[in-house]
């Protein structure tokens, strides 16, 4: 049978093609954009029929029919392995159920401790070899796919293709094929960064070199990064990255991003997951020059330590005296996810001239017009996504302060030095109620 004859033949309906999920089965999503919004309507149309049906995804933009259609959960039990700001919803309704996870090991846990009954993942359309290609969610639903039991797949022209034999997946391994809507991608643009965020890029800014290799998250400090990096005379660096964004086409149009020396593959930028606008998307398809490879390599510490001058970027929400960093929650309430912040933190602190910043803005202000600092006394419940051990350096709008080695007095001090004028007196009594300040420290 020739592919298009073998195409022909697992062309099904959506409604046909979720035939296949009975009680009790795991269904999992793609991430982002391989989300199959298709698929998870003609499940939901089968609300009545099932019972007990455990679905995965991670960073989903929603809505999900699945959860919608069920408010008891009786027919449907949602889990995310990384909240985003729908999930994050979910979570707080007790409508969805976070997964804790490192990113590296996402391979790990699919071989090894999970069952995927059915996979769900829509995929640019079908090439001349066979292979469709996961897009921007590659590097996390490769990983879905290769362990499934069944595979459907819905197609959207709109996915951009991304190279690397991570991304294809052949028609052999596809169970049922079908063709979407083709609605538009979930994009999200790099807002335009705040003062305050500006004035953390400044202090991180200092620190980059020629010929360095970042790693940036997403939101206004690595957008203002991209901004200050953009209006420099840096040259020569390189992308290493789990999620890119709209950060790295600016650096690349303003001629700063070429990978020419990268340590590990040289002239090559390297991504697992991508969310931007679809000018980002524009940039990726089929781009000689982009390589988009699994979780558990893109994540792997030996991997990023071999990159020389290997700089990680990465925001967080509070930290304590003690050094430890939370990254994830507000207490208890589950905000996103560790995702691979500790990789990128472990594996740039160990490359030859590595540097690793978590950066956050030293207070915030609630609903109420109330103050809050995010440099805190000691955690009360926040969720410890990069431990003491590990953190380098913490930056706010104040400073950039590095606690590798420091001892706990040495910390405290560094992090009051960076905390909101307004917080750091009680700071102060704080660490001598903890015995962590000595009595002739800076006041």
């Amino acid at each position: 049978m020739d592919l298009y004859a073998e195409y022909r033949a697992k062309l099904k309906t959506a409604a046909e093609a979720v035939r296949i999920v009975k009680n009790g089965d795991w269904v999992d999503y793609g991430s982002n954009n391989s989300y199959p919004p298709a698929l998870d309507a003609a499940l939901a149309e089968r609300r009545d029929e099932l019972r007990g049906v455990r679905i995965r995804g991670n960073l989903l933009r929603g809505p999900l029919a699945v959860v919608e259609c069920d408010p008891e959960g009786d027919h449907f039990i949602y889990n995310t392995w990384h909240c985003s700001s729908y999930e994050r919803r979910l979570c707080d309704r007790g409508r969805a159920y976070f997964t804790s996870m490192v990113f590296r090991n996402m391979d790990w846990y699919y071989r090894s401790f999970l069952t995927t009954d059915v996979a769900m993942v829509t995929v640019a359309p079908m090439d001349e070899h066979g292979n469709f290609n996961l897009g921007g969610a590659l590097g996390a639903t490769c990983s879905v796919v290769e362990n499934a039991k069944h595979v459907i797949v819905e197609v959207n022209p709109a996915m951009p293709r991304i190279r690397g034999e991570a991304a294809q997946l052949p028609l052999s391994k596809v169970d049922a094929v079908v063709e979407g809507e083709g609605g538009p991608l979930w994009e999200m643009p790099a807002p335009a960064p705040s003062e305050i965020e500006r004035r953390i890029a400044e202090q991180v800014f200092p620190h980059l070199r020629d010929g360095a290799t970042i790693q940036l998250g997403i939101g206004g400090v690595p957008n203002a990064i991209g901004e200050l990096i953009a209006e420099s005379d840096l040259e020569d660096l390189g992308m290493h990255t789990e999620l890119a964004s709209d950060g790295y086409l600016a650096l690349h149009r303003a001629g700063k991003l070429t990978n020419r020396r990268k340590s590990l593959q040289p002239g090559i930028g390297v991504l697992g997951l991508a969310i931007g606008s679809r000018e980002f998307y524009d940039w990726l398809d089929d781009n000689p020059d982009i390589l988009g490879c699994r979780l558990d390599y893109v994540n792997s510490i030996p991997v990023i330590a071999q990159q020389e001058n290997m700089v990680s970027i990465n925001g967080c929400l509070s930290a304590d005296l003690f050094g430890q960093v939370c990254s994830e929650s507000v207490g208890t309430r589950q905000i996103s996810g560790t995702g691979g912040q500790l990789d990128f933190v472990n594996g740039a602190t160990a490359a030859k001239g590595g540097l690793s910043f978590l950066c956050m803005s030293s207070s915030f202000t609630d609903k109420a017009g109330v103050r809050h600092s995010r440099i805190l006394p000691q955690f009360g419940g926040d969720i410890v996504t990069t431990p003491r051990s590990e953190v380098y350096y913490i930056a706010t709008e104040y400073g950039a302060v590095n606690l590798a080695g420091r001892s706990s007095w040495e910390r405290a001090e560094a992090l009051i030095s960076i905390a909101h004028p307004d917080f750091r007196d009680e700071l102060i009594r704080a660490a001598e109620k903890q015995h962590i300040w000595l009595p002739h420290n800076k006041r």
